[in-house]
């Protein structure tokens, strides 16, 4: 295979590195990325500047590069992005805000959406003028959505919704959610569903933080009682809605796999080990301890191709396909193993939080361990990831 990319991509990677390198707000070290994601923004301060930092890039024409121009993108084609996502952690910028809206609205409504709601919504999207959360999950339906229960009943030009969401991410500052409801009870489960845009300023909407364990409270817990819901913010055709949800679900599969760099937690790994010390010298002395972190670069790396395989799909003008699955599985299962790992090298130490002033490596192992988990279950279970593969890609029976 020839993994050269083409003049065309190496060009508009030189005029990336260049705006990147004169407008970045400051260099941050490499590990320097506890507050990397929506979900983990929690600190007043740090969701202004990222804010503040995600419309200086939209200013640029540095947001949805490769969404279609009439709505706000650059048109960029897939190895202009995978181009994009290598400058981002090669440069260490900081993270955008509204990372549901770019990564699973967006291309949602630009893919289903009328033209009405693509007009309206999408270039808000990018500007981060507003703010999107995903209501999926239910306290009875996780890893099998379909069987959700919140209920949206036709009254004249609305719906009117009424239920429960659970482990919403951004929730308590978002101003726009993509909302599954069931509009047909007496449907089987898949067929009955709707796919809804709801304000999240609406009357009857409340929204309540649940802390987790690493002290964060971005998730949230969602209530909807007698909520309005114009009947134009129906996405796709009424009942229909698992359709456009699976679209939603793929876009969010690939994009955690593909925007994952694992090589990065691989050096981090590498440099606590040189730190910690261990009989007179470092843990790095270790021939075992340098054989797992080897075997922990050969996966990154492999992972990095299979990424490409995925790239290949969808340069064939290919939707994302069941193989984002495996990518998912993969990045989840090998960050929790690192994770792990790095609790065994700092010993007593791993006791010490994220931040304390005893800390090796400031800490931010023990809170990345803690954190871990949360990715074998945002974006769809590993479970339910084995099951995908099991049974789309494998052919296998079902269980």
């Amino acid at each position: 295979m020839d993994f050269k990319y083409s003049a065309e991509a190496e060009a508009f990677r030189q005029e990336f590195r260049t705006w990147l390198e004169a407008n970045m707000p400051r260099r941050r070290p490499e590990s320097d990325d506890e507050a990397g994601s929506d979900f983990v923004r929690t600190n007043e301060d740090d969701w202004r500047l990222s804010l503040a930092w995600h419309r200086k890039m939209n200013s640029g024409g540095w947001v949805g590069v490769n969404w279609p121009k009439e709505y706000g993108g650059r048109g960029a084609t897939l190895e202009q992005m995978v181009v994009y996502n290598e400058e981002m952690v090669r440069a260490h910028a900081p993270g955008i805000v509204n990372g549901l809206g770019i990564m699973l609205v967006g291309p949602t409504l630009i893919h289903w959406g009328t033209e009405e709601q693509k007009k309206r919504y999408v270039p808000k999207i990018l500007s981060a003028d507003e703010i999107w959360c995903q209501g999926y999950s239910e306290p009875g339906a996780g890893s099998d959505v379909a069987s959700l229960k919140t209920r949206a009943i036709e009254d004249g030009d609305y719906f009117i919704v009424n239920g429960q969401k659970v482990w919403t991410s951004g929730a308590d500052r978002a101003d726009w959610c993509i909302l599954l409801v069931r509009t047909d009870p007496e449907a089987p489960k898949h067929k009955g569903i709707s796919y809804l845009l709801v304000d999240m300023h609406s009357p009857g909407v409340t929204v309540r933080p649940l802390v987790q364990m690493t002290g964060e409270k971005g998730f949230n817990e969602v209530f909807f009682e007698d909520v309005r819901v114009p009947k134009k913010n129906l996405v796709g055709e009424k009942n229909q809605g698992w359709q456009v949800a699976v679209t939603t679900l793929m876009f969010e599969r690939t994009s955690i796999a593909a925007m994952r760099d694992m090589m990065s937690p691989v050096r981090q790994l590498t440099r606590l080990a040189q730190l910690l010390p261990r009989n007179g010298g470092s843990a790095w002395d270790d021939s075992g301890v340098r054989q797992r972190i080897a075997g922990f670069a050969c996966e990154a790396q492999a992972l990095r191709y299979s990424n490409l395989r995925q790239l290949t799909r969808r340069l064939k003008g290919l939707p994302p396909g069941p193989e984002g699955s495996a990518g998912k599985l993969a990045v989840s299962d090998l960050n929790l193993r690192m994770s792990k790992f790095a609790m065994e090298l700092l010993g007593p130490y791993s006791q010490f939080e994220h931040g304390a002033a005893m800390a090796m490596d400031s800490g931010r192992w023990s809170y990345r361990m803690l954190s871990a988990r949360a990715l074998t279950i945002a974006g769809g279970t590993s479970e339910i990831q084995h099951n995908i593969i099991g049974e789309r890609v494998l052919g296998l029976p079902k269980g």
